[in-house]
């Protein structure tokens, strides 16, 4: 296995298509669009492996609940003797607005818990990453894990799409070791 791509989210019916879940959206988009099933169970996760410009990878969509979803990425890294450069990670951001992303060659965890596990667990901070605006609380009457939470509306999803496809455009650049030129293109 060549890499590793990780969309972090909370598992179930009642968490689809909600903020928290954007980077499961991601990675449903992504995968859809390379024709790979994401339904094998592996790492305490659904899995989906494919060959891509002469790389193996596999997607990973843990399914611990976003809070544990260290314990899925390091199982991962460990079975297949990874680097956490190798691994990237697709999740939200609450200080980027929806249809926005960043992309990181590595950092903190920025507050985000399932992000902040994976670097505790696995000694690391040296995840690519890319993350997905998904607009902060609009008012104090909302309690940020309600925010998360919450679904995204109608307008939102229509700028989603576009959102994935930029997403996947700068995975590609980070899979061909462009994550310069995807930092430049995309942030």
């Amino acid at each position: 296995m060549d890499y590793i791509i990780v969309g972090l989210g909370n598992p179930g019916k009642k968490h689809e298509n909600t903020r928290h879940n954007a980077g499961f959206l991601a990675i449903d988009y992504i995968s859809k669009k390379l024709n790979c099933e994401i339904q094998k169970e592996k790492f305490k996760a659904l899995t989906g492996n494919l060959e891509y410009n002469n790389q193996k990878i596999i997607f990973l969509k843990p399914q611990t609940y976003m809070n544990l979803s260290g314990e899925s990425v390091l199982e991962a890294m460990n079975f297949y003797k990874l680097p956490a450069e190798k691994v990237i990670l697709l999740f939200d951001d609450i200080s980027l607005p929806v249809g926005k992303i960043r992309i990181r060659k590595n950092g903190s965890h920025g507050g985000q818990n399932g992000v902040k596990n994976i670097l505790l667990l696995t000694k690391s901070n040296n995840f690519p990453r890319i993350k997905i605006g998904i607009n902060n609380k609009p008012d104090d009457s909302w309690e940020l894990a309600d925010w998360v939470l919450s679904k995204f509306t109608l307008e939102e999803n229509k700028i989603l799409n576009n959102t994935f496809e930029n997403v996947f455009s700068g995975l590609k650049l980070i899979l061909e070791n462009k994550t310069d030129q995807a930092m430049n293109l995309y942030n």
